[in-house]
């Protein structure tokens, strides 16, 4: 509910909690809030702290009840209410308070040249109880303050997952102290240890967010098996870690059984750095050919009566979520984990779509009706460069009719970045800030599909990401001071306006390969998936064709003069300017 007034935030803004104990995440919460209140606004507050159950009036009382530790199913909804001269929080839990505390620092506006809160009344709760960002750390290594900026952000936008994807062809990425090759040579020195570990996951977790992390098995194994070859299925190969993007052979041998004794003392070193229940495998993209060439493997399935790959795999898996079980996990994998045999207790992870010659969500439909919890990636890939309105309008919930069983195991979904034509320089210009329209979808009505009120409310908080310590403007504009040599930008700024990146992975593909070493300070890296004067021209084009008046021409002539200065301007910067031409 909207109600006429509006709060001014003046220096005696001061918070109150009930119901925690201290040192909380919630009071740290609630620290933070005051921190990017006061940058946000300027204002110098006269108590810069919360204070504790006092009976002390305060601006901004929270009350909560439990403080339980992150899960599934935790209670995140909230009530807010802001009246003239207070608000109220109050949830049921301090994850619920916390998001509580997202929406009041969006509510910060500007009134009558003051910085305030309308008076509203929120009663809030989200949809998906898996609201998820993946972070693949292992075509590029993203270092742990990346990691962490990310994690400010996806707490902002009321995301819950952090999906960190630890190990692939390019890369393994975690110290494995009883396994010491992995991390000693297959990271190229890049990886995080424990400590590292333990400090992301706790960061995470004082902004009720959870941590899945994902080792891929058995495909995707180049860097496992630059470590420890002996475990491979086609053993007369030298492995080194992979350079380039792209699916490749090197595959874990699961009728090897010294490879389960492996794995156990692989998972037990790790799984306790990760609180989580869940344990995401991978299993994505394996298409066996080192299996089909290995006639060790070939007899192994005769005996075993394994009919084919997928079963061979499904194999592997059960022996896997075992060992996995036996550390208190639970087993999630991309969608190729489904077969016949695969227990119902694996979590169904869909991915593939109309390129995979897939229907839309066909794999999650098939999940849930085959009795597996599932979450969907598909539609939400932000690594393919496409257009925010593809991602918003794609909904976790299909529109076939399910039943009520089968519509409670969709547990939500996850945006995925795969880092292969990103760096820890350019990763946030492309989690952000599309992903905070991904996070509304998950949260939100599905009703919720105004394009433009979209746009307008992403542009706002798209800046307040930036005020969080994102870097999506700053290093967009860095890269073009870089390409002009720090000449002037100006003429390549007005050309980002109406340039897009290549879509749906085209730029790795007919021309130059792009490599884990490769520059990606270019202009396609400058360039955002939604060109920033593209909706605004488009509009300008709309109104003028619909008036004919005049001041609306002198919009659209505006734009089509500065275009067309591009060429020369670029032209008197380019003999200073290599990257320009």
């Amino acid at each position: 509910d909207v109600n006429e007034g509006f709060q001014v935030i003046s220096p005696d803004f001061t918070i109150g909690i009930k119901g925690v104990q201290d040192g909380s995440r919630l009071e740290k919460a609630s620290v933070r809030f005051l921190r990017y209140l006061t940058d946000r606004t300027g204002t110098f507050l006269k108590e810069g702290y919360p204070s504790a159950n006092g009976e002390k009036e305060v601006t901004l009382q929270i009350v909560v009840h439990e403080e339980p530790a992150l899960g599934l199913n935790n209670d995140e909804s909230y009530t807010l209410d802001i009246q003239a001269d207070q608000i109220s929080l109050k949830a049921q839990t301090d994850i619920g308070a916390m998001r509580g505390l997202s929406t009041l620092a969006q509510l910060i506006s500007v009134e009558n040249g003051a910085y305030g809160f309308p008076r509203v009344s929120i009663k809030d709760t989200p949809r998906f109880p898996w609201r998820g960002l993946m972070l693949d750390v292992s075509r590029h290594f993203i270092p742990v303050d990346v990691v962490k900026r990310n994690l400010d952000a996806m707490a902002f936008v009321k995301l819950n997952v952090l999906h960190w994807h630890l190990s692939d062809d390019q890369g393994f990425r975690v110290e494995v102290k009883s396994l010491p090759n992995l991390h000693e040579l297959a990271s190229d020195g890049m990886y995080y240890t424990h400590e590292e570990i333990r400090d992301i996951v706790n960061y995470a977790d004082e902004r009720g967010i959870r941590v899945v992390p994902e080792f891929d098995v058995p495909g995707h194994a180049t860097a496992i098996l630059t470590a420890y070859p002996e475990y491979a299925s086609n053993l007369n190969l030298r492995y080194s870690l992979e350079r380039n993007s792209g699916i490749f052979d090197p595959t874990l041998d699961p009728t090897n059984e010294a490879l389960y004794s492996f794995l156990d003392t692989l998972f037990k070193e790790v799984t306790p750095l990760f609180p989580d229940a869940y344990f995401h495998i991978g299993g994505d993209e394996n298409e066996g050919r080192h299996w089909d060439e290995n006639s060790q493997i070939q007899r192994f399935m005769a005996e075993n009566e394994i009919p084919d790959n997928h079963e061979l795999q499904t194999y592997f898996n059960i022996r896997l979520e075992k060992i996995l079980n036996g550390y208190g996990k639970k087993l999630m994998g991309w969608e190729e984990i489904m077969t016949p045999n695969m227990p119902k207790s694996a979590l169904i992870h869909s991915w593939r779509g109309v390129n995979e010659g897939m229907e839309p969500g066909e794999s999650l439909v098939k999940a849930v009706k085959n009795g597996y919890q599932t979450i969907l990636s598909n539609g939400y890939y932000i690594d393919l460069m496409l257009s925010v309105k593809d991602h918003y309008l794609v909904d976790p919930m299909p529109e076939e009719e399910l039943t009520e069983d089968e519509q409670a195991r969709i547990l939500g979904g996850e945006a995925t970045m795969w880092s292969e034509l990103v760096t820890p320089l350019t990763i946030d210009t492309r989690v952000w800030p599309r992903t905070a329209a991904i996070a509304e979808r998950f949260w939100s009505s599905r009703d919720l599909k105004d394009l433009d009120d979209m746009h307008r409310r992403l542009s706002a908080t798209s800046q307040n990401l930036e005020g969080l310590g994102v870097r999506h403007i700053q290093v967009r504009n860095y890269l073009l001071r870089n390409i002009a040599n720090y000449n002037s930008t100006e003429a390549l700024s007005d050309l980002v306006g109406i340039s897009e990146p290549l879509k749906i992975y085209t730029r790795n593909s007919g021309g130059t390969q792009y490599q884990v070493y490769s520059p990606f300070t270019l202009f396609a890296d400058a360039c955002t998936p939604d060109a920033i004067d593209a909706r605004p021209f488009e509009k300008a084009v709309a109104d003028y064709s619909t008036t004919l008046n005049a001041s609306d021409q002198k919009i659209v002539k505006e734009y089509l003069v500065k275009w067309s200065t591009i060429y020369e301007r670029l032209l008197r910067i380019e003999p200073k300017a290599p990257l320009v031409e």
